[in-house]
């Protein structure tokens, strides 16, 4: 019920632009508010406390359900001609701020949709977040779990604030500050107000949706793409930072933070070897080759998925190197897909390890984060998430090879879309409108299992779960 208010904002769009679409979300907010309420009604005054598994149960509801009540706009708009499949498939890519499009002509769509699509990323994104923070640690499980427990600095609580409530009001005061701040860094440096307020929206929530085919290279505009890459990083770290940076009104933690000294220094060094070799291999200019490389080198890594060129077309392995930096992402309660960086973090530093035990087997080693050991169990938690990241990965792999698509589409595709990242290679490199629609069916799938973070779907898959 709550959800269906989200159509109103694009209703009143259609009516500002007078471009006829407004009756449908009128209808799909009846459809959606009744359902809700049909829904609700037998259990309204159920006062029964949630159990954990109840939590997981939620949380996969959340976005299964929005997204399928989400694409009914786009399934009934003419103008978008679009089949069920594809709809769900929007949708979902929207909520789950992957940014995987089967639209083409966006330029020429009514207002109201573009501004319907962006909403979806942005709501998305604040779902994520609350996710991320408030919700998976309560379950015992997601990257915050470890990044709390075993992470010495300020977020190191059980919660940002004694109630769940109150860190779920505080992130959506950060997250809605931040677009604030985006819109009108957008608005200044050329966009119109309507595409300030439409890239804000998919900017902070490292979504991807544009309103123009060319994405953000549709401006021309250096400064909109730097402000891009600003609010690109700035969505990428914890919002827990962010949280603590408003509390204390301080940013030194931000650099005492060794998810964050990774990140930076991960991205500062595949920005160098892309830039290198893109001048070796073409005739770019210096100056573009090293915009261009920075832009997308941030958005690709962020799992942002705007463009401001076709990487695809890239020589060498630089297309291929910028679709791994997605499996890694953004950092561990941020709104960006993949592994998350405290995880490859920790991968690395006890695969460093173990080649120090080669040297001396009898030696104590542990792996340290800003001197504190991590426990072997943490290390265990790790390995498991990395191991089952990478089994699901293959699966879906074969899975899109079975449908009929060729290696380099489907890796990329599985890739793009289980980092929650958007663009791929081969015929998903503009758009996934040309793929089967089973592939479609599998890739959503796909989208769904990177955000909840792999676990928290697969465990309604297992029978201990619903054993009482």
């Amino acid at each position: 019920m709550v959800f269906s208010i989200s159509m109103i904002p694009p209703a009143i769009v259609s009516h500002i632009y007078n471009d006829g679409v407004h009756a449908i979300f009128y209808l799909c907010l009846a459809i959606t508010a009744t359902t809700g309420f049909v829904f609700w009604l037998p259990a309204y005054n159920v006062k029964e406390e949630l159990r954990t598994r109840d939590g997981f149960v939620v949380t996969v509801m959340f976005w299964l359900v929005l997204s399928i009540f989400g694409a009914i706009p786009f399934a009934l708009t003419e103008e978008l001609n679009l089949s069920i499949v594809d709809a769900v498939f929007e949708s979902m890519s929207g909520l789950t701020t992957t940014g995987a499009t089967v639209i083409t002509g966006i330029d020429d769509l009514p207002k109201s949709i573009l501004f319907y699509r962006q909403q979806l990323q942005w709501l998305g994104g604040m779902g994520i977040i609350v996710l991320a923070v408030a919700i998976l640690p309560m379950l015992g499980i997601g990257g915050m779990q470890l990044y709390r427990a075993e992470t010495p600095g300020p977020v190191k609580d059980s919660k940002l604030t004694p109630r769940i409530t109150e860190t779920a009001k505080a992130l959506w005061y950060i997250y809605a500050t931040l677009t604030v701040v985006c819109t009108l860094c957008y608005w200044l440096a050329g966009m119109s107000f309507f595409d300030a307020i439409t890239h804000s929206f998919s900017t902070v929530a490292i979504g991807g949706f544009s309103t123009h085919d060319e994405s953000i290279g549709y401006f021309n505009s250096q400064l909109i793409e730097m402000i891009c890459v600003v609010f690109m990083l700035i969505s990428a770290v914890n919002f827990g930072l962010h949280f603590f940076a408003w509390r204390r009104k301080s940013l030194s933690h931000y650099w005492q933070d060794p998810e964050v000294k990774f990140f930076l220094s991960t991205l500062t060094i595949i920005i160098v070897l892309a830039t290198t070799l893109l001048l070796v291999s073409t005739s770019y200019e210096p100056a573009k080759a090293i915009s261009d490389t920075v832009f997308m080198v941030v958005s690709i890594a962020t799992t942002t998925g705007f463009a401001t060129t076709d990487f695809s077309s890239w020589p060498t392995v630089l297309p291929f190197m910028l679709l791994l930096t997605a499996f890694a992402g953004g950092c561990a309660g941020s709104t960006a897909g993949g592994m998350k960086i405290i995880r490859v973090l920790l991968i690395f530093k006890q695969g460093h390890r173990e080649i120090k035990r080669l040297v001396h087997p009898n030696a104590v080693f542990s792996v340290k984060l800003s001197n504190k050991p991590i426990s072997e169990k943490v290390l265990q938690a790790v390995w498991g998430f990395f191991s089952v990241y990478v089994g699901v990965f293959i699966i879906m792999l074969l899975a899109i090879m079975a449908t009929g698509l060729d290696q380099i589409t489907a890796w990329s595709a599985v890739a793009a879309t289980l980092n929650n990242l958007g663009p791929g290679l081969g015929e998903v490199s503009a758009n996934y409108g040309s793929i089967n629609d089973t592939a479609k069916w599998i890739l959503c799938f796909s989208m769904l299992l990177g955000r909840l973070e792999v676990f928290t779907l697969l465990i309604l898959f297992t029978p201990i779960f619903w054993r009482r």
